[in-house]
């Protein structure tokens, strides 16, 4: 996602929680107020069979839970992100089963698997089975890469994919960056033009509205961060500029996830030059991210991220 500010999940212990309605998206969500809401949509519209499985959280879980969350996301450890994969399952169950929330599922369902992606890559490795052929590394450069080649070789492609597509790459390659990047909108909102954060990002590439304004987009009515083709050019001209400043697309992909600040910071403090070097400074979703999103490039495309070209400047 692309952020300003690292979006914040407000998303309840084993219930809803949503920013809906938070049309104020550059600025941090009022948890009471988004805890007050949650907890009213979840008993107007959660069907029976869902309360009886899934208990709304009190105001103390809440706002424990989101903090520790948030906290997960913003630091290193994988395993500590990894732990919060049971609340955000149920979350998106609770989600699927509310009318007019879809844009919000959307979106998470792309954090949550980057949350089972952390599970993996943090539990212990399996010993290899007596005759078995060795694992070859396919992606030395993109720690975890291999983790997710294996996750999504057989995912099925995105409604609407055969529509948007086409529109999305043309976009890309006018703008001189591969258009196989444009895979990227998978990763960020599995292409719904509509989707959302509780952060207030919106669209297939999810843009802040700060960021969208620097790159041309409005956010008012219409809000352009849900036009394809526009939202298209405005995310490809910014992952022009992010390999521009920091001379490759894993390290373009970490700036467009975690900020281009975040990514500069942990370079020069790890005195690190390429992604490999700076992952285990970087937030556990950028450690996910990064590799899912060249995999999905790879998958999609036949284009592995050592084969992707420079941008045209």
């Amino acid at each position: 996602m692309v952020r300003v500010m690292r979006a914040r999940w407000i998303i309840g212990l084993a219930g809803c929680s949503l920013a809906a309605g938070a049309e104020t998206p550059a600025q941090a969500p009022d948890t009471d107020a988004l805890f007050q809401l949650g907890q009213q949509v979840f008993e107007q519209y959660a069907p029976p069979e869902i309360k009886a499985q899934l208990a709304f959280p009190t105001k103390e879980q809440w706002d424990t839970f989101a903090t520790r969350l948030q906290h997960a996301l913003d630091n290193d450890s994988l395993e500590e992100l990894a732990a919060y994969e049971p609340e955000a399952r149920n979350t998106l169950t609770v989600l699927r089963t509310l009318p007019g929330y879809e844009d919000y599922a959307d979106w998470l369902e792309q954090r949550l698997d980057e949350i089972q992606g952390a599970q993996e890559a943090a539990a212990p490795p399996r010993p290899p089975t007596p005759g078995q052929p060795a694992v070859r590394k396919l992606q030395p450069a993109i720690p975890h890469y291999d983790l997710w080649v294996a996750r999504v070789h057989s995912r099925p492609v995105p409604a609407g994919a055969a529509a948007l597509m086409p529109r999305l790459r043309t976009a890309f390659a006018a703008e001189g960056v591969p258009p196989e990047l444009a895979w990227l909108a998978e990763a960020e909102s599995s292409l719904n033009p509509s989707a959302r954060s509780p952060a207030g990002a919106r669209g297939l590439f999810q843009f802040m509205p700060d960021t969208a304004h620097d790159l041309g987009l409005g956010t008012a009515l219409p809000d352009e961060r849900t036009d394809p083709e526009k939202s298209a050019h405005a995310a490809a001209r910014y992952l022009r500029q992010l390999y521009g400043r920091f001379g490759g697309w894993p390290l373009a992909l970490a700036a467009y996830n975690a900020g281009e600040g975040r990514v500069s910071r942990t370079l020069a403090t790890r005195g690190a030059s390429d992604f490999a070097g700076a992952a285990p400074g970087l937030p556990a979703e950028t450690r996910m991210y990064v590799p899912k999103v060249c995999a999905l490039v790879a998958m999609r495309t036949g284009m592995t991220p050592d084969k992707l070209p420079a941008p045209r400047f």
